[in-house]
């Protein structure tokens, strides 16, 4: 029976590279983009090469903020009774502190707080669906990180990788906590590190920044390798996973030490929730 996979930044890297995949195997995938034209594009691309039967749709949301991240919500529930897999891939980094339109630092709220909620969101479409998955894109960034709780919103400092880490720590911590939450419902949270992999990626941040970015990624690996482990999460059978463990290249690594505290994630949790203005 085909997949319904809903995957945020489906328009480029990695996440382009999984929904062609994905819809090659035969899934039905839902590419999410900030933009309607490469939205079109990008299923354009998994359409021509999905197998007879898969349907390929889209959506379009600014993660960036609430009401985005709300409305996206209510559109994947309005068209989609099943949904199997939610894909948490949509990220950014900026080198300047930016705010978002609820006025949270822009790093954070769409590399963690957009998926976060949007997890709460559909958590009861997901759990009603035998076997459902959620997977989210963190990184080996997060190694050397910290969750900043004194400075959640980096007023008094900031540094354009050094919060990429701490919402790549986030991610992890996110899925972990995640898990413990849906045991006993059949559903499971991954996350996964792809490696450094050649994309678009934080080349909105300046001249400077798109070449550093553009001459570090000359040796890296492609979106299709990168997106090996996101196919493979989405598709192997759930025996063979651990709920709430980090990925590299299909296979289960132990992330930081900051990573696999239980309380640390649980406050993140908690307070995640009060910056989204939701109840538990």
């Amino acid at each position: 029976m085909p997949k319904t996979i809903v995957i945020t930044g489906g328009t480029n890297g990695i996440g382009l590279a999984a929904a062609v995949a994905l819809a090659a195997r035969g899934e039905n995938i839902v590419i999410v983009g900030r933009n309607d034209t490469r939205a079109r594009i990008a299923a354009a691309r998994a359409k021509a090469t999905a197998q007879k039967g898969a349907t390929v749709g889209t959506l379009v949301a600014d993660l960036s903020s609430r009401a985005g991240v709300c409305r996206l919500a209510r559109d994947i529930c309005d068209r989609h009774p099943i949904l199997d897999v939610l894909v948490n891939n949509a990220g950014a980094m900026y080198t300047s502190r930016q705010l978002s339109p609820d006025g949270i630092e822009l790093t954070w709220a769409v590399n963690h707080l957009a998926p976060f909620l949007l997890t709460k969101l559909l958590l009861d479409r997901l759990i009603a669906t035998p076997g459902a998955r959620i997977i989210t894109t963190a990184s080996d960034a997060h190694i050397g990180a910290h969750i900043p709780f004194d400075d959640l919103n980096a007023e008094r400092s900031y540094r354009g990788f050094r919060r990429y880490k701490e919402s790549k720590l986030a991610n992890i911590l996110f899925t972990k906590e995640l898990a413990r939450r849906l045991v006993g419902t059949g559903t499971a949270a991954y996350c996964f590190h792809p490696g450094l992999v050649a994309t678009g990626f934080n080349r909105n941040n300046g001249i400077l920044m798109a070449l550093g970015m553009r001459l570090l990624v000359m040796g890296s690996r492609s979106p299709e390798h990168g997106a090996q482990t996101l196919v493979w999460l989405a598709t192997a059978p759930g025996r063979d996973l651990g709920s709430g463990a980090y990925y590299v290249d299909m296979q289960r690594r132990a992330p930081s030490q900051e990573a696999e505290d239980l309380g640390t994630a649980k406050r993140l949790w908690e307070i995640s929730e009060a910056q989204c203005a939701i109840s538990t």
